[in-house]
């Protein structure tokens, strides 16, 4: 699948790697979905979380029409994917979640830009503000590099260890 370019936050990667090889960044409501798009998203959180993970849950859950999603576009196919959420939808704080990279793009540091951008994105949409995730807990420290911290609130969702965590303003 092509997916048209249009980029919030610039593109992020390493240095010295080609253009055609870095991130497109595309931020949009569900409305602006187009149903390949929707599609894409949906077959790539099912790979991730339902069979990757072996987690069999409710992915729609009624949350996607409330959010801004955000998807990370290399060579023509997504690679990475956020939902962003304004203050009061998911937690009292802005948040985002359903947070994924491919399994191939793992290890490139695609992840670490997908947050940045999903920062990025929160901002820009709805102003700078603190941020709250509900994150697996064997992430904490990969969302600890990017500022958040534990607020002692552990939980289990669809049988996965989650932790609370918030990033200040």
């Amino acid at each position: 699948m092509t997916f048209k370019l249009w980029s919030i936050g610039g593109r992020a990667g390493a240095a010295g790697a080609r253009a055609a090889d870095l991130p497109v960044w595309r931020l949009m409501a569900f409305d602006d979905l187009r149903v390949g798009e929707l599609y894409e998203v949906l077959r790539l959180r099912s790979e991730v979380f339902v069979v990757e993970q072996q987690c069999l849950f409710q992915d729609m859950d009624g949350a996607d029409r409330k959010a801004m999603h955000l998807l990370g576009v290399q060579r023509g196919e997504l690679q990475a994917y956020a939902r962003c959420f304004e203050a009061g939808v998911k937690f009292p704080e802005a948040s985002f979640g359903r947070v994924l990279t491919r399994q191939s793009a793992r290890g490139t540091g695609l992840g670490h830009a997908l947050i940045e951008q999903a920062i990025a994105a929160i901002n820009q949409v709805w102003g700078p503000q603190a941020i709250r995730i509900g994150a697996q807990l064997q992430l904490a420290a990969f969302y600890g590099k990017h500022g958040f911290v534990d607020v002692g609130k552990t939980y289990l969702e669809d049988g996965i260890p989650h932790l609370e965590m918030l990033r200040a303003v």
